[in-house]
């Protein structure tokens, strides 16, 4: 078999929930469903954090972020570890970027006014953090400059906590896409394969959609469903949640202060207002990845690409009082879509209901090009279950889900959490509190009831910190690898 090429589509902050494949009948999501409908859709991902950089380094490694010591934002990894991206170009692969990295700090008022690099195998680096003009080195506001088009995004008329962004032919989902399909028309002219990372910054906040993407929600605000929150909720769960209540990122510091997002003071437009353009959001990714995959098609690339399609992380959307991203393992922040598809090598039309990880797609890429695993790899590759020589619907017993300190916003407490999930079960110490969660998901599927100090499920808490500690434990690193027996 001819190595094949892989086209990973990675999208920030953008939930499970968001598209027509996984049940939700308010997107317009045909592109990524009909991706879906020719490949594989996994129903229970999870990422290994719930923020950017320790998610991404894990994903990017194999390893867990702790493990690789990307485990916060605002922090470099460090030059020793090995990107599968690397591992590939060693292999032979011509690698490219468009769109964020963030496995290292990223701040526009420092030098080298760009997130520092590691020999991360990239030949091509089209680098575009986010969607803001801060940085000199942004290639998103270097190509509208090109356009002769100036950056525009304003507070929305009706709703302070969303924004109107630019049309989608000036956005940067569409710049990010530009830059892919120039990359595989390029590459189609070659018989080196390749690897190609879509790293779109949609969905993530601060909610930013063309004024007619949003539209056709506005046009029904009215019936949109108000987010999954029962007043009172928080007071049995960890301080860092009821701190981000009343502000995303701790905003109101003081708690008293209304920070960004002060839930108590929203109103239900408010909520509505926010889930239409984030919604809007996900349906201008999924146009752009539509012309992706048809750019594919028409290059005659598409029958020899493994196609990946996922997120980083979720985000809150309002869901237990909560907005963003945090210190919390909320189905919403830690659930993701993927899907998986290569034509006439991975079944078509199938659905996996086994508990997957991000960290196990860093194994899978290099299993599907038969590249070798770097030393030190901690996941668990895939491909078995893609390519039909295992089971479909079981490949881990558990996930696992880790926050240290990933964001300076808690320091009083400091925010040092973490969970495991089974398929029927789900667990979160908030590590130095004394606190946590329990939740029983068949019986309490939307974690609005907290097993934490329930008397009567102190053997379960018991057994499922058992297995916390077991998953903590086995995240150390293997390596330096041991060379002698003593």
């Amino acid at each position: 078999m001819t190595a094949p090429n892989i086209l990973w589509i990675c999208t920030d902050q953008q939930r499970w929930d968001t598209l027509g494949v996984y049940g939700n009948s308010w997107v317009n999501t045909p592109n990524i469903d009909r991706l879906a409908e020719s490949g594989l859709v996994f129903d229970y991902c999870y990422s290994q954090s719930t923020v950017c950089t320790p998610s991404r380094a894990s994903f990017l490694t194999g390893r867990y972020p702790r493990t690789c010591r990307g485990r916060q934002n605002g922090a470099d990894i460090p030059p020793e570890e090995i990107l599968i991206t690397k591992a590939m170009a060693d292999a032979g692969y011509n690698c490219g970027l468009a769109g964020k990295l963030h496995i290292s700090a990223s701040n526009p008022s420092v030098a080298p006014i760009m997130e520092p690099r590691i020999n991360d195998g990239y030949s091509v680096f089209n680098w575009s953090h986010d969607r803001s003009d801060a940085w000199p080195t942004n290639e998103y506001h270097n190509w509208l400059a090109e356009k002769g088009v100036e950056y525009s995004s304003q507070a929305h008329p009706e709703c302070n906590h969303i924004r109107l962004g630019p049309n989608a032919e000036h956005h940067q989902t569409t710049w990010c896409v530009e830059k892919a399909i120039n990359f595989i028309q390029n590459n189609a002219k070659f018989d080196q394969p390749w690897l190609h990372s879509v790293n779109i910054y949609d969905p993530h906040h601060s909610f930013e959609t063309p004024a007619d993407y949003l539209q056709r929600y506005l046009d029904r605000i009215d019936d949109i469903p108000l987010p999954n929150y029962i007043e009172g909720e928080l007071n049995n769960k960890p301080v860092f949640q009821q701190f981000d209540h009343l502000g995303a990122y701790n905003s109101s510091k003081d708690g008293t202060t209304e920070g960004s997002h002060h839930y108590p003071t929203m109103t239900e437009r408010d909520h509505r207002m926010i889930t239409a353009s984030y919604w809007a959001m996900c349906d201008l990714v999924d146009s752009q990845v539509g012309r992706l995959l048809d750019a594919l098609e028409s290059s005659g690339e598409a029958e020899n690409t493994l196609v990946i399609f996922m997120s980083d992380h979720g985000e809150m959307l309002g869901d237990h009082g909560l907005y963003w991203k945090g210190p919390f393992f909320y189905e919403p922040a830690v659930r993701v879509p993927l899907i998986v598809a290569w034509k006439g090598q991975v079944e078509a039309g199938r659905r996996s209901q086994a508990l997957v990880e991000l960290s196990d797609i860093a194994p899978t890429i290099l299993d599907a090009a038969g590249v070798e695993h770097p030393a030190g790899m901690q996941a668990k590759s895939l491909w078995p279950l893609i390519n039909g020589s295992t089971a479909i619907d079981h490949h881990r017993e558990d996930v696992y889900s880790e926050y240290y300190n990933a964001m300076p916003w808690h320091s009083d407490p400091t925010a040092q959490t973490t969970m495991v999930r089974t398929k029927t079960h789900k667990i979160v110490a908030a590590h130095g509190t004394g606190s946590g969660e329990l939740y029983d998901l068949n019986k309490d599927p939307e974690e609005t009831q907290n097993l934490w100090s329930d008397p009567e499920s102190s053997d379960l808490k018991l057994d499922m910190y058992e297995r916390l500690a077991d998953r903590m434990a086995w995240t150390v690193d293997p390596l330096p690898l041991r060379k002698s027996e003593w």
